[in-house]
């Protein structure tokens, strides 16, 4: 008889950036496992009150209204829901590092977090690769990433 052990198994600890997070309410898809990823413990995600700040502002735009209510929600709710799955961080303060001020936030954040893993859709962060040690993926590449990370189930 084998005894499994009784440690929690670590999780990825990771960021998805806006656009990650607002396909992921909007449209579903690859962008919406990394939150099911989240909220079935295989990853940990992180924010921070600015990156918080830039989804509400983003999900308040006049052109996601009409999805927004396609999708049975309202900002709120998606704001509520988001916060309740994430834990938020206070960000480091960073040089400026691409052309974007909030995707700056975003690395910010993943430093403070000690995240290992920032998923994005913005080309500004994907050309970096990585930052300071930090993959910067792609939906597709990152669930590969956390996939390899899951425990062998048996």
């Amino acid at each position: 008889m084998t005894s499994r052990s009784t440690q929690p198994v670590p999780t990825v600890r990771a960021v998805a950036d806006t656009n990650t997070v607002v396909s992921a309410f909007l449209w579903g898809g690859l962008p919406a496992q990394v939150l099911a990823a989240a909220r079935e413990g295989r990853i940990s995600l992180y924010t921070s009150p600015s990156v918080l700040a830039e989804l509400e502002d983003v999900l308040k735009r006049a052109k996601f209204s009409a999805r927004i209510a396609q999708v049975s929600s309202s900002v709120d709710q998606l704001i509520s829901g988001f916060r309740a799955l994430v834990t938020t961080v206070l960000p480091t303060v960073i040089e400026p590092t691409v052309r974007d001020s909030d995707n700056d936030q975003v690395l910010a954040c993943a430093l403070s977090a000690h995240a290992v893993l920032i998923i994005t859709r913005d080309r500004d962060l994907l050309e970096l690769g990585t930052f300071r040690d930090i993959a910067i993926l792609a939906a597709r590449e990152a669930l590969a990433m956390i996939a390899v990370q899951d425990p062998i189930v048996g």
